[in-house]
């Protein structure tokens, strides 16, 4: 018998834009706890980000996050002895979370002297359509593709 659902836990938006999914990002930047030095990265980031485009940061990274935000993905099924990879719609929330872990993991990757540096450089990549973060999401949407033949199997 399965358990009920954990409860999500609200997120208090942050201070300067007063957007829970700007709370929802630094929380994965945070490493350690260290929040107010997640904060300061996104701040940082965002600042460097409308430094280089010269529009507004905060926007740029909205555009960022729509931008690598995958609507399929593939998911691993066993079927008759064989694995297949089936094609499914990911979920509004899932969405997000992939989107956001996606620009963080790539803009670790990235080569730069701190994080803000990279992670404004992997944002303007993004929202210009570029860079490892949309690089994964037109993979995953081009792996859904190639599969579209076991949708049938659906999960």
């Amino acid at each position: 018998m399965r358990k009920a659902q954990a409860k999500k836990l609200p997120l208090a938006p942050d201070a300067r834009y007063n957007d829970k999914l700007v709370t929802r990002f630094v929380n994965n930047i945070m490493w350690q706890g260290k929040k107010s030095v997640a904060f300061e990265i996104f701040y940082d980031a965002v600042d460097k980000v409308s430094k280089i485009t010269g529009e507004d940061g905060y926007e740029i990274w909205k555009r960022a996050i729509s931008n690598v935000t995958p609507a399929v993905e593939v998911r691993s099924r066993r079927i008759g002895g064989a694995t297949f990879q089936i094609p499914s719609e990911v979920r509004p929330d899932r969405k997000i979370s992939l989107s956001i872990k996606w620009l963080i993991r790539f803009s670790r990757e990235r080569n730069g002297r701190s994080m803000a540096d990279k992670l404004a450089n992997e944002i303007v990549a993004a929202a210009k359509g570029e860079g490892g973060a949309f690089k994964k999401k037109e993979d995953t949407h081009r792996m859904a593709e190639a599969n579209k033949a076991f949708s049938h199997f659906r999960i």
